[in-house]
Order: C-alpha cells, then structure tokens, then sequence
C-alpha cells in the first residue's frame, strides 16, 4: 500500500507540475531539455520508421528551437512515405504512454532510466550529427543516467513519470502547429510538414491527418492512466501477504497440554 501510494503521488506531482510550469513566466526555461527529449523522440520514431520501411535511416539533427529533422538514405513508395509521416507523432504519443506504465515502481523507474539513457547514446553515435544536437543529446544522456544511478526512488518515479507526461503532452502541443500552412524548422519555412506528407500519400487534407494524430495522442494518454490506474486497483484488493512462516529446523515454543 504504502508503494502504491508513492506511486500515485509522483504521477499527480508529475502531471501536475508539466501542466504548471507551461503557464508560468520562466517555466518554458525548466521545460526547455525536456522539450528537446520530445523532439529526439519524436525524430527518432521518423527514424526507426525509415529503417522499417528499407528507406535507411542517414542522418538526425536537433536544433536550438526545440525543432528537427531526421534524413532517409533511398526514396521509397507511398506507404511507406505514409508510414514515415505518421511515425513521429503517433511515436511520441506511444512512448510516452509506454513510459507512463512502465515507470510505475522504483525499479522500473530506474530501468526507464538507464534504457533513454542507452537509447541517446546509441542514436548519438549512429545518427544525430549537427552540434547543437550532439551536446543536447549527450547531456541528455549523462542526465539520465546520473538520475538512474544516484536519484532517491521518489525522485526516480516522479522523474520517469515528468518525462512520460512530457512525451504525451508534447505530442499533443507540437501537433497544433500541424493546423497552421507552413512549418518552421531551424528558423526556415518548410512548405510541407508531415501532416502535409500524409494527406499527400494517402487521402484527406493535412488538417485531417493532425486531427488524427492529435486523437491518437488523447487515446495513448488516457490508455495509459487507464492501465496504471486498474493495475493499483488489483494491487489494492489483493489479500495482504502472510507472515513469513518459521524456518525448517526452527526451535518452537513448547505447548501446554
């Protein structure tokens, strides 16, 4: 009980404190890092996408703005065009609802941990290569795996769960510019966005498809409270363990006849 307790606690703070610090004066300062682990994720998702799909995963940059860009090695046909498009939203939504679930014990908080950590530095030395997205990328890294290592388990369980609301909320935010005609990558206008790209490579306008995904990230989100929530709620009807029975071979009171 009293680890469910902690575990709901730092959910609350987490979602709690992402939904604060949007709406105050220096709060964008404190979410700045977090918001370029939403981008690395975000690109990172186009890129496993385009290993998937044999389009070849060259390059990933990340930018002081918070914006980025992952590169293919080949053209590919429609589908897969479509499956790259819709990767990098759709991405961030799941991994941070898988994020959310999987962070909900001390040890599972520090595995979430250590795996981000492993998954920038491999992504570091294979894909990012401009060099604000290589030091962002490796002090995100080192971050992590400090917080794995030395963090107290609290702060290791609200730390996994800010991250994970960050992910979903994000995606939800970075959506909204999908709405608007134009997109700003690296303070240059790019005519198509991957709102853009979808509609152009399946059916449907670009305002459809950002509906979508931004339905998508909804479902992601509330699917993943709705699991941690009914996984607490078996935890809190089991029986409570039994005492630990004596050891073979204990010495036991003698009884009164």
């Amino acid at each position: 009980m009293e680890l469910a307790g902690r575990q709901q606690r730092a959910l609350v703070a987490a979602l709690l404190a992402s939904l604060l610090l949007w709406n105050l004066p220096l709060g964008g300062l404190v979410m700045y890092p977090f918001k370029l682990l939403a981008t690395w994720i975000h690109e990172l998702s186009h890129g496993l996408v385009m290993l998937v799909t044999g389009a070849g995963f060259s390059r990933l940059e990340i930018f002081r703005d918070t914006s980025g860009i992952a590169f293919a090695e080949h053209g590919v046909g429609s589908a897969a065009r479509a499956a790259i498009a819709s990767a990098g939203y759709m991405g961030a939504s799941l991994c941070g609802g898988v994020l959310l679930v999987l962070g909900q014990s001390a040890r599972g908080a520090r595995r979430v941990l250590l795996g981000l950590a492993a998954a920038l530095v491999l992504s570091l030395i294979f894909w990012v290569r401009n060099r604000f997205g290589v030091g962002a990328v490796a002090t995100g890294a080192a971050a992590l795996l400090l917080a794995a290592w030395l963090a107290p388990r609290t702060l290791a369980l609200f730390l996994v769960n800010f991250v994970a609301a960050q992910a979903c909320i994000n995606a939800v935010l970075d959506i909204r510019v999908l709405f608007r005609p134009q997109l700003v990558i690296n303070g240059a206008v790019v005519d198509a966005s991957d709102a853009h790209n979808m509609a152009a490579h399946t059916f449907g306008s670009h305002t459809l498809w950002a509906t979508v995904w931004l339905v998508f990230s909804f479902v992601c989100f509330y699917a993943a409270l709705r699991i941690i929530y009914l996984r607490q709620k078996r935890a809190a009807a089991a029986p409570a363990a039994p005492l630990a029975a004596a050891e073979p071979g204990a010495s036991r009171a003698p009884t009164t006849p």
